[in-house]
């Protein structure tokens, strides 16, 4: 499970110093699937399968392409008038940060532009939750080990036949929440634009 609190304080942290550098170009969104790289199929790498499922439903599963610049697997898409940087980080776990924190400076998107997917501990397997506030997080149920299992184990362990039978309907359901989310800001944003600064009673 990823540690939110150390990760979001270092992204927060590391690209407010960057903060007029990072001003996207247009409309941009980064969207990063967490996990191990080598370890694919397991429990903690559930966002990459996500982010698989997401670039197959926007038609650029076979675009993807290794950016040294940031060290990810990185697929551009299209959602209406938003430009979609979809992203797997080529290092472990721990260190994902490092990437996203790459590919933000180097496709030029502030925090508030960034979802993480990721897997949650907390919640059971089918329990997908979108956290906003700073960078967006979308937090895919794995359910906590039982019995004698300890929690390593579990989470690079990969999911039982019938935990498989399930996925589909999972990243599907991820993937759903995911795009309405980045639509809905996307009209309110350009909502808010047309409207203008709001009348001020005379004094």
């Amino acid at each position: 499970m990823l540690p939110a609190q150390p990760f979001g304080r270092l992204l927060g942290r590391a690209i407010s110093l960057h903060q007029d550098e990072l001003r996207a170009e247009g409309k941009r969104v980064l969207v990063a699937g967490l996990g191990n790289y080598g370890l694919r199929g397991t429990r903690h790498s559930v966002g990459m399968a996500v982010l698989n499922h997401l670039a197959s439903k926007l038609s650029v599963a076979d675009q993807w392409k290794r950016d040294k610049r940031c060290c990810a697997d990185v697929a551009v898409a299209k959602v209406e008038d938003v430009e979609l940087v979809l992203m797997k980080p080529r290092r472990l776990m721990n260190v994902n940060g490092l990437c996203v924190l790459g590919a933000a400076e180097v496709y030029r998107t502030d925090a508030e532009n960034i979802y993480l997917v990721h897997d949650d501990l907390d919640k059971p397997l089918g329990k997908v939750a979108l956290k906003l506030g700073g960078s967006a997080r979308l937090r895919i149920g794995i359910g906590r080990p039982v019995g004698e299992a300890t929690v390593d184990h579990y989470v690079l362990g990969r999911f039982t036949n019938a935990e498989q039978e399930l996925l589909p309907q999972v990243f599907e359901q991820a993937v759903g929440i995911l795009l309405e989310n980045i639509r809905q800001r996307d009209s309110c944003k350009e909502t808010l634009a047309m409207c203008g600064e709001p009348v001020r009673a005379p004094p």
